[in-house]
């Protein structure tokens, strides 16, 4: 009991000397360079303006930056009206006028953010002018979000600032959040929130988990009958593809990317609903069970369904990266079934049911690859390729450039028996080797299960193999515990395994996750902030400089403050109170 006592009284302690020095100079998440200064200078609304400086790519009429201004107008001066302000006034704080002049290097007005966006930014305010420089709109925003946590008032209601130099850049380039909208429906005004406060704490991708078992809200226009019969409510319960515009506008103008999920084979139930023989019909005791399984793995026709629908995927969703799934496939059903028994012998899988889901996978990929996107998997899919295959003969039969499978195979470990050069124009014979299935090489796996010591091996492992990462696993902030469990996701340091310089440097990043099996518009909220905020600091920030919790505690106090006053109803990390609460929430 003493220990806890002492620990809340560190607490008490600590937001009690950083709170007149946070709330002047405090940004979350902390920027890699900051200089605060006891300077202060007054603002007056009626005085402030945003302006592009003359050698900004960026001027009037760059549709992402004139609707920052306006919205960071509104932030900055939550009570501001056309009426004077009241309050005493101290000759030292006069308002004066107070200029933020933009320069982008690069517009990119009418662009989306890619893995590619520039994010990194400068800023430096003193009397009378904020100067913001940025490679892209998208740095731009990001130096926006830090300028307007900046500003905070005195208990007179004036508007203040201090004298700051801010040099920024994000430590890793994908820092995500998912949400879930299969097992509880999300209203449309409760994702457009959660991006708001996404855009708070500098995420930068939206990763929709559209569909699951549950429901399919997804509204195709190849496939209507997929929402029709799959959604919750066919009318009520779906996003149209004007409501998906809306989603993707709506991140664009706060810099966030947003990649949407089909997740197959498995977690497929709402799939089967509106579309016939697609998913695995199941066997019990050598009858037909009238129930389903997976994706249905051996029909010509799953592949030619898949790849129309990514199609449409392809043309709705702007984002270069597209998440696959492939995670937790159950082969019950698989093994019941005669017809995929036989394709398994005719394939040489043997009665390794990976082996099939790999073939799937493969076939996926290859097909989303056409498309011009990048996959996204969860760890499953790697784990059931790197399984030991040491005991494996490969046959290259395949015509082209046979030398760069034979490569490809050995580099992996395999024995290999060369077979392409030798077919000529006979048919091709049906054999018995066992088939080599890979994982395209730009495929991004994502860890999502196991301990701390067995992620860390994961991505070992992972990064040894050339693919890039991104961790989930530790953020899953779903799951919640009484007290400050912030403090777990703040602790992660995610390049913190086993391997070279340039193993970690794969480490893309990683993403809070928001499974639905508890949450919906009631609790969202909530649940998700500040929670997600210690992993968006531990994805932005540099690690050395915020690896106390204890020291990062006053500030994220501060910050939950600022997101009650931007209206996201966050929940408190322990007692006290917020300035502005006592007028409503």
């Amino acid at each position: 009991m003493s220990n806890a006592r002492s620990r809340l009284q560190l607490c008490f302690l600590l937001v009690y000397l950083g709170y007149a020095v946070q709330r002047s100079n405090g940004v979350w998440p902390l920027p890699q360079k900051i200089e605060g200064s006891a300077e202060r200078h007054k603002l007056s609304p009626q005085l402030f303006s945003f302006t592009y400086e003359n050698d900004s790519a960026a001027q009037t009429g760059c549709s992402v930056l004139d609707a920052a201004f306006k919205r960071y107008f509104s932030i900055m001066f939550p009570d501001f009206t056309d009426a004077p302000a009241s309050g005493p006034h101290h000759m030292w704080s006069q308002p004066k006028g107070f200029v933020v002049s933009v320069s982008v290097k690069s517009s990119g007005c009418d662009g989306y953010p890619d893995e590619d966006s520039d994010e990194s930014y400068k800023l430096s305010v003193s009397e009378g002018q904020a100067l913001l420089r940025s490679v892209s709109v998208w740095g731009a925003l990001r130096g926006l979000e830090s300028l307007s946590q900046l500003v905070y008032q005195d208990d007179y209601g004036s508007y203040l600032i201090n004298k700051t130099q801010i040099v920024d850049f994000p430590r890793f380039a994908y820092r995500g959040l998912l949400l879930d909208t299969s097992r509880h429906y999300l209203p449309l005004h409760a994702i457009l929130k959660t991006l708001d406060a996404m855009s708070y704490s500098k995420f930068n991708v939206f990763h929709w988990h559209i569909v699951d078992d549950p429901s399919f809200p997804y509204q195709s226009r190849s496939f209507p009958d997929l929402s029709n019969k799959g959604a919750f409510h066919p009318f009520t319960h779906i996003y149209t593809q004007t409501d998906i515009r809306r989603v993707i506008e709506h991140a664009r103008m706060r810099g966030i990317r947003v990649v949407p999920e089909f997740d197959s084979p498995g977690h497929t139930q709402s799939w089967g609903k509106g579309q016939p023989d697609l998913l695995t019909p199941c066997y019990k005791g050598g009858v037909l069970s009238e129930s389903f399984g997976p994706v249905n793995p051996t029909l010509d026709s799953t592949y030619k369904f898949m790849g129309r629908f990514f199609k449409e995927v392809k043309s709705v969703f702007p984002d270069s990266y597209v998440h696959i799934g492939g995670d937790e496939v159950s082969f019950s059903c698989w093994m019941s079934n005669p017809d995929v028994g036989a394709f398994m012998k005719k394939m040489g899988f043997g009665i390794d049911y990976t082996k099939l889901e790999s073939f799937y996978m493969e076939n996926i990929m290859n097909m989303t690859a056409t498309l011009n996107k990048t996959s996204i998997v969860w760890q499953d899919v790697f784990d059931y390729h790197e399984r030991p295959r040491s005991k494996y003969v490969v046959e290259v039969w395949k015509q082209g450039c046979y030398l760069c499978e034979l490569r490809r195979v050995t580099k992996a470990g395999l024995k290999v028996i060369l077979a392409a050069p030798f077919y000529l124009d006979l048919p091709i014979p049906t054999h018995s080797w066992a088939r080599y299935y890979s994982i395209p090489q730009d495929t991004i796996l994502e860890i999502w299960k196991g301990t701390t010591v067995q992620y860390q091996a994961e991505m070992s492992r992972m990064t040894k193999s050339g693919h890039r990462v991104l961790l989930s696993a530790p953020w899953y902030i779903n799951h919640i515990s009484y007290g400050q469990d912030w403090r777990y996701s703040y602790a992660v340091q995610p390049q913190n395994f086993s391997g070279t310089e340039e193993q970690k440097k794969l480490v893309i990043g990683g993403e809070v996750a928001m499974w639905g099996e508890y949450v919906d518009a009631t609790n969202l909220t909530p649940r998700l902030w500040p929670r997600a905020c210690a992993a968006a600091e531990r994805l932005w920030s540099d690690e050395e400089n915020t690896l106390s919790a204890d020291l990062a505690f006053p500030r994220l106090v501060d910050f939950r403050c600022k997101l009650l006053r931007r209206g996201i109803q966050a929940e408190p990390l322990f007692v006290g109170y917020c300035r502005h609460e006592h007028n409503g929430l």
